[in-house]
């Protein structure tokens, strides 16, 4: 484990702005437009910007999406924004073909009409405190005061980023246009939004959350605010609310800093990461470390999106790790495998070192965990 202020020193606090790539825009418009989104995302679609995912029948994660409702409209109309980089999974427009029937919608691809921006720094009103509600499963999720305005505003084609404290604000440009923010931020490239999201734990898109493979709970959605547990009848649902109350999280998505003081192993996503006990003899002098009783170590983990990052050190990163939490404990230490490869020969893959986001809710005492 790693202290979280080494990696927290690359935050940028001053006014950004970049563009979010890779990101591909559904409209959907109709009289029946928002029953239609309400039977198939995990959240409560009210008529207003959203963050939430469609799900499997299985509940599994098919797609998270940024929902904006366009305002001014004679019918209901919803600009759905997701990665649709090619995955196992079905695009989202044939899949929300599929579900039409005789429902008074229409859906279509909009990408080429829209850009995806990102604003944060000072003053984006995301970071506004909320409380939390726990299942005895380890789940967990945000619950924002009823005095409060909508959590995801209603200013159009800008969404109050509450995924995470300080994440900013998403805005929808037409495309080749520019957000009014560019006049008064640093506009930055693509690869500063990943190290934005990274160091603030926050997972996103296909290499982050790989459809039909992730989990809702494990990939974050839920202390995110993209799942609702108490709706009724979408998607997904029996599975997902049945983890939540009867099951156990056993992995979870952190942030984690990546060394590899030879800079000759690969860094992809995908890299499965392998545990390794740190016995009294490679302890050292450190009498915490020496006394631990040495676990059994079961599974591995999954090293997902990823950045260099040089001022923290040579052959450095940061990335987001899917991780088991019985591998998150000063006992253990954790590096990529390379199967086949010199690295693996070598022992030269990148040490991992998670760390808990500073955001993240402590545990209630037992009595106050929800049924």
């Amino acid at each position: 484990m790693v202290h979280p202020l080494r990696p927290l020193r690359l935050l940028r606090t001053t006014p950004s702005v970049a563009t979010v790539p890779h990101r591909t825009v559904l409209s959907v418009s109709g009289s029946d437009a928002t029953h239609f989104l309400d039977g198939l995302l995990a959240i409560t679609v009210q008529g207003k910007h959203s963050y939430g995912a469609f799900l499997h029948a299985q509940g599994r994660v098919i797609y998270d999406v940024f929902l904006y409702a366009l305002p001014s409209q004679s019918t209901p109309t919803y600009l759905i924004e997701h990665d649709a980089s090619p995955s196992e999974s079905q695009p989202l427009f044939d899949i929300l073909k599929r579900y039409v029937l005789r429902s008074k919608v229409r859906i279509r691809d909009v990408s080429q009409e829209w850009d995806i921006w990102a604003a944060w720094g000072h003053n984006h009103g995301a970071d506004e405190r909320c409380e939390w509600t726990w299942a005895r499963s380890g789940a967990v999720e945000p619950v924002w005061s009823k005095t409060t305005a909508w959590p995801w505003g209603t200013e159009p084609g800008v969404i109050v980023d509450r995924r995470a404290p300080g994440m900013g604000r998403r805005m929808i440009v037409p495309k080749g246009e520019k957000p009014r923010e560019t006049s008064t931020h640093d506009t930055l490239g693509s690869e500063a939004y990943l190290l934005h999201r990274i160091l603030h734990g926050v997972p996103e898109g296909t290499i982050d959350i790989p459809p039909m493979h992730a989990f809702p709970i494990e990939s974050d959605l839920d202390m995110m605010g993209g799942v609702d547990f108490r709706k009724g009848c979408y998607v997904g649902q029996e599975l997902t609310v049945r983890t939540y109350h009867t099951g156990v999280v056993r992995k979870r998505i952190l942030p984690a800093v990546l060394s590899n003081p030879t800079g000759r192993a690969p860094l992809a996503p995908n890299l499965t990461i392998k545990p390794s006990v740190i016995t009294p003899t490679s302890a050292g002098s450190d009498p915490e470390l020496a006394s631990i009783r040495i676990p059994r170590l079961r599974g591995t983990s999954t090293l997902l999106s990823s950045v260099l990052t040089p001022s923290l050190g040579p052959s450095t990163a940061v990335g987001l790790v899917l991780l088991r939490l019985d591998h998150f404990r000063p006992s253990i230490e954790l590096h990529t495998d390379h199967p086949g490869t010199v690295s693996e020969r070598s022992g030269e893959g990148w040490k991992v070192e998670p760390w808990r986001p500073t955001w993240w809710p402590e545990p209630p005492p037992e009595e106050q965990v929800d049924e």
